[in-house]
């Protein structure tokens, strides 16, 4: 390792060989990805290269030093992927955010069904009725005075009347 601190390159070489397969090893057994691992491996030999002076030899033998780098390289890589798989998720979710608030829209149209079935409770039965059969089963006037057996024009009248204190009821300005 000194020699590799004084940058010696048959020195790097030595030292590579003697452990490149133990720290490809380390790597490939957290990552279980040949390309990653090989990649990860390379890294910790550039760390090795740049940073000999780093190895105190009264810590630990070389081989024990760098299979630490390795390990150290490897969560980082880990750590790494997955931060980068959340930032694409959530970026993924803000793609597909609506441009309004689903939940309150909801919450509004509830409160405005409750409101209207209240106000529809306060019409005549004859107005309910009218107002029913045209509005929300689509009937035209004729069949709704049909269906009730009324003249059409007293069936006008009614749904008229319905409407103006749906309006009314509604808070509805004309």
């Amino acid at each position: 390792m000194a020699e590799v601190e004084q940058g010696d390159q048959d020195a790097f070489a030595v030292l590579y060989d003697a452990v490149a397969g133990p720290v490809f090893g380390t790597v490939h057994k957290v990552l279980r990805d040949h390309a990653q691992s090989e990649e990860v491996t390379q890294e910790v030999f550039v760390e090795v290269w740049r940073n000999a002076a780093a190895y105190r030899p009264e810590r630990g033998t070389a081989i024990t030093w760098i299979l630490t780098l390795a390990h150290r390289r490897t969560v980082d890589r880990i750590r790494s992927v997955e931060s980068a798989a959340a930032r694409d998720h959530k970026a993924a979710l803000l793609a597909h955010t609506p441009e309004f608030d689903q939940v309150s829209e909801q919450v509004e149209a509830h409160f405005e069904r409750e409101q209207l079935r209240r106000c529809l409770q306060s019409l005549t039965e004859i107005q309910r009725q009218s107002v029913t059969l045209a509005y929300y089963q689509g009937l035209t006037y004729q069949q709704v005075a049909d269906r009730l057996s009324a003249p059409l024009g007293t069936i006008k009248t009614r749904l008229r009347d319905g409407l103006i204190r749906l309006r009314d009821c509604l808070g509805v300005t004309a």
